[in-house]
């Protein structure tokens, strides 16, 4: 009999190695993270320049104090999806919140910002359909889109004029929906999204962009990509999660169509999914008044991004993306040299992320930067010292 999980051993050994050296360093015992940006690992002090933290939310005392509260008035768990007993008064609060927060009519939260785009994708299109979508796009969007069992067509990253050809050689009836995202994760380059918005004239698609990166962080009001390019009314769906802006876990989707929550009983994700808990509920809650409160909050973000990516290519290192965004990747030329540089950064006090195939696009290996709002100059001048020691020589 064929093994079934034969097929994951040589991506499982090579991980587990990585592992074995270190690369998952802030998983070994007696560690923890005492601030937006810095942990204690092994009685030492490092520097958190890889956490998704962008707005440095994780330790607002307003924000703990929800979760607290909300752990003594509601308990640990909802104990049930949200169409079954899971939907609490604070989950439809939360979903008005959004909704305000980002000038939509509807919003419906996940338990995860991955079951965001399950349920989403899942629930916008069926068997009948397209959806087209960036190459470069999130493994959570692709594995949507195989759970939608729509027609899957890919065009080359923030390519527009080749998803116009492709769209002119495509007549296979249905609906039609494009995806982008807002900022790239692995590269933090973001879709230009003036291009897209244009096509919708000529193709007559319906348009998502995933802010997972980007809610709290682009624009003037902090709404994404969208907000960013003064372009809102032209994207027809929004999706984000609660994990990096928000520091919190979750998802939510959202957009003005009138039969919006119909998508409700259409996403096997959202129907079968516990809800999520009270605690992380109440914080999301929490955090997004402080990110409506406080914008200086995004101006120090793009300070810091501006300062680091200035330094670190002043370093002559080649960075992902040519514009600065709090996702910055210097590159790296193989994988084995990756692995050290990682773990000397590691070992000089910075924590930075580690990406390789195949989680990378075009097999790139990365070292990657993200920025908080939290960080200080002081500690933006102290990462690009140490990538100068380790990185750079």
């Amino acid at each position: 009999m064929v093994d079934l999980l034969e097929k994951h051993r040589a991506i499982a050994d090579r991980f587990q190695r990585m592992i074995d050296m270190g690369v998952n360093a802030l998983g070994v015992t007696n560690d923890q993270m005492i601030s937006p940006t810095r942990a204690i690992v092994g009685n030492r002090e490092i520097i958190l320049a890889g956490t998704n933290n962008y707005m440095g939310i994780t330790f607002e005392p307003s924000v703990i104090a929800a979760g607290k509260k909300a752990l003594d008035e509601f308990g640990t768990g909802t104990t049930g999806s949200r169409i079954a007993n899971g939907s609490f008064a604070m989950h439809k609060e939360l979903e008005r919140s959004l909704a305000k927060f980002l000038g939509l009519k509807h919003c419906i939260v996940f338990t995860t910002g991955y079951q965001a785009n399950l349920g989403m994708l899942s629930g916008l299109a069926g068997p009948k359909d397209t959806i087209y979508l960036d190459a470069d796009s999130h493994s959570s969007i692709y594995d949507g889109c195989t759970l939608s069992g729509a027609k899957l067509v890919r065009f080359r990253h923030n390519d527009a004029a080749d998803l116009d050809k492709r769209m002119a050689r495509d007549d296979t009836g249905g609906g039609r929906l494009v995806v982008l995202e807002g900022i790239y994760s692995m590269l933090g380059d973001r879709a230009p999204l003036a291009d897209f918005v244009a096509l919708k004239k000529k193709h007559d698609f319906q348009l998502l962009v995933d802010d997972a990166h980007s809610f709290g962080v682009l624009g003037p009001n902090g709404r994404g990509l969208g907000d960013e390019a003064g372009l809102e009314d032209g994207v027809d769906f929004v999706i984000g999660t609660f994990s990096k802006s928000i520091g919190a876990i979750g998802g939510f989707g959202a957009g003005n169509h009138p039969l919006f929550d119909t998508l409700r009983y259409a996403m096997r994700p959202y129907m079968f999914t516990a809800s999520a808990s009270p605690a992380s509920v109440a914080t999301s809650i929490a955090a997004l008044e402080v990110l409506a409160k406080e914008p200086e909050r995004r101006q120090r973000l793009w300070d810091n991004s501006q300062r680091l990516f200035d330094g670190l290519r002043a370093l002559g290192l080649e960075t992902g993306t040519d514009v600065v965004s709090p996702v910055i990747a210097v590159k790296m030329p193989d994988e084995l040299t990756t692995i050290a540089k990682w773990n000397a950064l590691f070992e000089s006090g910075v924590y930075v992320n580690m990406a390789v195939p195949p989680g990378t696009p075009n097999r790139l290996c990365l070292l990657r930067c993200s920025v908080s709002a939290a960080h200080s100059f002081d500690d933006i001048d102290r990462i690009i010292e140490i990538f100068k020691k380790v990185v750079a020589n």
